[in-house]
């Protein structure tokens, strides 16, 4: 399994901006394909973002799309999530997550972050 640490999350004002940071520790990141998921309170976790091994192919669910923009950077073993334009609705723990396979269901996904808490006040 790859272990993964999330950073960068916080409270923001609606209409703000966010940039989330997930670091691999394991050298061959570049065979995964990574999502991001959350988890509001009293809510199942849900897919974000999906981005594939070479950062070529990117899905967002409905709700996020033209606000965030996921991305890796593979020489440094990290992925990104930039969040705009964020809405209360936004606010939620935000896991990243890695798997072997192009997946936006999160039983596909064998490795997963701590979780880092976004908070979005209106």
């Amino acid at each position: 399994q790859v272990q993964l640490v999330e950073s960068g999350g916080g409270t923001v004002q609606a209409g703000g901006s966010l940039r989330l940071s997930c670091a691999a520790s394991d050298p061959t990141f570049s065979t995964y394909v990574m999502a991001w998921f959350r988890q509001a309170p009293g809510k199942e976790r849900e897919f974000v973002a999906i981005i594939s091994g070479t950062g070529a192919l990117m899905q967002y669910t409905d709700s996020v799309e033209d606000r965030f923009t996921v991305s890796r950077d593979n020489a440094k073993n990290t992925l990104y999530l930039q969040m705009d334009s964020l809405k209360p609705e936004d606010t939620a723990i935000y896991y990243c997550a890695a798997a072997g396979t192009w997946a936006t269901t999160r039983d596909k996904y064998s490795s997963w972050g701590q979780g880092t808490q976004v908070t979005v006040s209106s």
